[in-house]
This record gives structure tokens, C-alpha cells and sequence, in this order.
């Protein structure tokens, strides 16, 4: 997808105001569909549309910015989210560019909290992929080789934009978290950072890096995403500026924390490294360990579930009905509470 969209000049923040302002990233929901949790980071209304404070967009942003290139500059990975009809396009792009995973058809169950029965089909979805290369296909029967493109093409759909991903990344970027509802949730299990574009239908307290702004509009959704790859892309050259950095980046870097403990302690040996909790997860295969009493089997629960390749997951949960408002939040007249706003029409209606 080719489009233009205007980026920071040598020596401005990574989103200056004027930027946002052009890609119409001020621009939230209806009035009526408003989460009250997001009054904070609402600057007024016209008709009938909040209007997102973008002073706070541009100052979060750079917060948000920072972190991303910390995690990949310490050899971690993002994986960016995207399943909405207007994102897909453009977070493949920009993941691909900055060489990082991406997730843009339906979310599978289990996608991260489950991830060692995500393995089982990436590493399917790689057998196929060298049977093609090395010429098996070639001396198989035309029905089988009909069956196995079929089956290639439908792995490479939902799990494609994950086939690299050796582990679970340092962070996860989302596009809507309201429509992600189920990735948030698994990411907040295992205490993975999340970074998202929070419009004003969102719970900006799920996420540890909240960016309000327009998560419906093309020009708003690409100039975020657009310096988020750039910040990955940022953090990647820090790396290699590091004697020996250009090796980080392994499975154990790809982990959240939590996940990382777990696997140290299944190396030190039988019950070593356990969580000592009631229903914790035990280390190495001794009492607690592995599948045993108080051990870490794969949750079964909603969004725990494995894909079953890939329609086992039955869509999407719908996101939790916004409390009821505390008041209306009464218009503003001022240059960024109207029409001197400019910039694109609203989209997230």
C-alpha cells in the first residue's frame, strides 16, 4: 500500500503534533460510544465526535517509541497485530520492513499462551514449505501435492507472519485493542508489554503503553505503525552498535519474563526453578514440574485453547460494554476542539 504521510523532520519527537494532525489522529468515536476511562485523554467534541488531545498522543507516543526500541535494542522482538480490514495490509508491510512478526487474519487461541502447540504447525508449515523447494513435490501423486499446497496455504494464512518467531516476543504492538481483546488478555497472562493505538471506545488500563488516536482511519493507522517499525528498525541498529549484539535476539530474548523463568528452571533439573504457589508452574519434571500437580499444562480455558489448525478457535469474544458515563464532557471552542483542526474527515464512528 502506497501512501504518503508526512514524518519528523531531523531533531522534532518521534509524532510532532502537526504530523497527527494531518493523518487525522485526533479524531475518535462517536460521543455515544465513548469508554469514560478515556476522558482523560479527551480534549472536547463536535458534532457528535470526541476529539483526542493530541499534546498527550504526541508526549506517549515518544514514551511508547523509547520502549519499543529498548526491547529490540535488547535483542527481544515485537509482534505487531493488526485484523481489522484497514490495518492488515499495513502492519505486514511495516512489520516485514523492520523484520519483526505480525499477526493480520483472525487470532488464534492460544497464540501466545499456548505457543508450544502453535510450534507443532510452524513447524508443519516449514516441512511444506522445504518439500516445495527441494523437489518432493515433484514425485508425489497430483492429488497429494493438491492437498498439501492447500493445507500450506491455509498455515501460511493464519500463521505465517509468526513462522520465525522462535519463542514469545518482548513486546506486542496492537492496532484496536477493543477487537484484540483476546491477544490483550493472553498478553497480559504471561506479562508481556503491550503498546496500542487506544481510540475513545478502548480501556486505555489494559495497556501498558496506550497511544490515543484513530484506530479506524488508513492515514492515522499508517503513520503510527509506520514509526513503530521505525523504532524496532532503531533498536535493531542499536544492537549491532553492541560488541557481540548482532547475536542477541534468541529464543530466550524472544520470552517474556515470566516464560523465561519457567524455561531456566526446566533446564536446572528436576523440580528446579519451580513457582511455589498453589497451582504455580513447577520446574524441570520432578514433583510440580512438567504435567504434574501444581505444573503448567497448556490452559484450556477461553483463549488458551490450541488453534487446532486452523479453525478451532470459534472468533472473536465481543469487547466488554464501556461503564456508564459519569457526564457528558462538554464541548470546547478552541482551536483543537474545532474545525481548525483540519486534517483527514472522522473515521472511527
Amino acid at each position: 500500500m502506497t501512501m504518503e504521510v508526512t514524518m519528523p523532520a531531523p531533531g522534532e519527537a518521534p509524532l510532532p503534533v502537526r504530523a497527527l494532525l494531518e493523518a487525522g489522529v485526533h479524531f475518535g468515536h462517536q460521543t455515544k460510544r465513548w469508554n469514560p476511562k478515556m476522558r482523560q485523554y479527551i480534549y472536547g467534541a463536535r458534532n457528535g465526535i470526541h476529539i483526542i488531545d493530541l499534546d498527550q498522543t504526541a508526549r506517549l507516543f515518544t514514551r511508547a517509541y523509547n520502549f519499543i526500541s529498548d526491547v529490540v535494542g535488547k535483542g527481544g522482538h515485537v509482534l505487531f497485530v493488526g485484523t481489522k480490514r484497514q490495518a492488515q495490509e499495513i502492519v505486514q508491510e511495516e512489520a516485514a520492513r523492520a523484520g519483526m512478526h505480525f499477526v493480520t487474519n483472525r487470532w488464534l487461541g492460544g497464540t501466545l499462551t499456548n505457543f508450544r502447540t502453535i510450534r507443532t504447525g510452524i513447524a508443519r508449515l516449514r516441512d511444506i514449505e522445504k518439500m516445495k523447494e527441494d523437489g518432493t513435490y515433484e514425485n508425489l501423486p497430483k492429488k497429494e501435492t493438491l492437498m498439501l499446497e492447500k493445507e500450506r496455504i491455509r498455515l501460511e494464512e493464519y500463521i505465517g507472519g509468526i513462522k520465525n518467531m522462535n519463542g514469545l516476543p518482548g513486546a506486542v504492538f496492537l492496532i484496536d485493542p477493543a477487537l484484540e481483546d483476546i491477544a490483550v488478555k493472553e498478553a497480559k497472562k504471561l506479562g508481556i508489554p503491550l503498546v496500542a493505538i487506544t481510540d475513545t471506545n478502548c480501556d486505555p488500563d489494559q495497556i501498558n503503553f496506550p497511544i490515543p488516536g484513530n484506530d479506524d482511519a488508513i492515514r492515522a493507522i499508517k503513520l503510527v505503525t509506520a514509526r513503530i517499525a521505525d523504532a524496532c528498525i532503531e533498536g535493531v541498529q542499536k544492537r549491532r552498535d553492541v560488541p557481540g549484539g548482532e547475536h542477541r535476539g534468541g529464543r530466550d530474548q524472544d520470552m517474556s519474563p515470566r516464560e523465561r523463568d519457567r524455561e531456566r528452571g526446566r533446564e536446572r533439573g528436576p523440580g528446579g526453578g519451580g513457582d511455589r504457589r498453589p497451582g504455580g508452574g513447577g520446574g524441570g519434571r520432578g514433583p510440580g514440574g512438567g504435567r504434574g500437580p501444581g505444573g503448567n499444562a497448556p490452559p484450556r480455558g477461553p483463549g488458551g485453547s490450541g488453534p487446532g489448525w486452523p479453525t478451532a478457535h470459534g472468533g472473536q469474544s465481543a469487547a466488554p460494554a464501556p461503564a456508564a458515563a459519569p457526564g457528558p464532557i462538554v464541548e470546547k471552542v478552541g482551536p483543537r476542539g474545532t474545525s481548525s483542526h483540519g486534517g483527514s474527515e472522522p473515521s472511527g464512528t
